[in-house]
């Protein structure tokens, strides 16, 4: 059977300040029209907030933390049986578990305005480490539709 990794996650590098290829990745999502330095700069200006504003933990820990937090364990899929669609409950591979926990994070500190990216995203990873904020609504969302479709978990095979 064929490997399921991309070239993208070989050759992912850690990234110069923590070390962490979880940290290199969301600099990567972060990433616009290929600006890296630029997303770089926000990351690191948001764990630099981060460092500042929560004393009890290292930056680094307070995001891998948020990132954990936000996973989501369950969602719905669309299934069509019989001529009918239901959105079926289903659990999540770790692997999108991360990355929508990323996208809901970019998501929501991308949707508030007035203040800089950096500002936002480190508010936001704040939030999600104390379990609060957009992308911990978003979770708890999909959490509350799943758990309303439980009746319709027998059509996932």
């Amino acid at each position: 059977m064929a490997k399921k990794t991309t070239a993208s996650q070989q050759q992912l590098k850690p990234d110069p300040r923590y070390s962490s290829k979880l940290a290199s990745k969301f600099i990567n999502c972060i990433m616009l029209k290929g600006k890296k330095s630029v997303a770089e700069g926000i990351f690191y200006g948001a764990m630099d907030i981060v460092a500042d504003k929560e004393k009890a933990a290292p930056p680094i820990e307070v995001f891998e933390t948020a990132l954990n937090n936000v996973k989501p364990m369950i969602e719905v899929r669309s299934k069509r049986v019989g001529g009918a669609s239901y959105q079926v409950p289903m659990q999540v591979n770790s692997k999108r578990q991360q990355s929508l926990a990323i996208r809901w994070i970019l998501e929501a500190s991308r949707k508030v305005k007035g203040k800089s990216m950096a500002e936002r995203l480190a508010a936001e990873l704040m939030e999600a480490y104390h379990g609060k904020g957009g992308a911990m609504m978003t979770r708890e969302n999909v959490h509350k539709m799943a758990e309303a479709n439980k009746a319709f978990a027998h059509f996932a095979w």
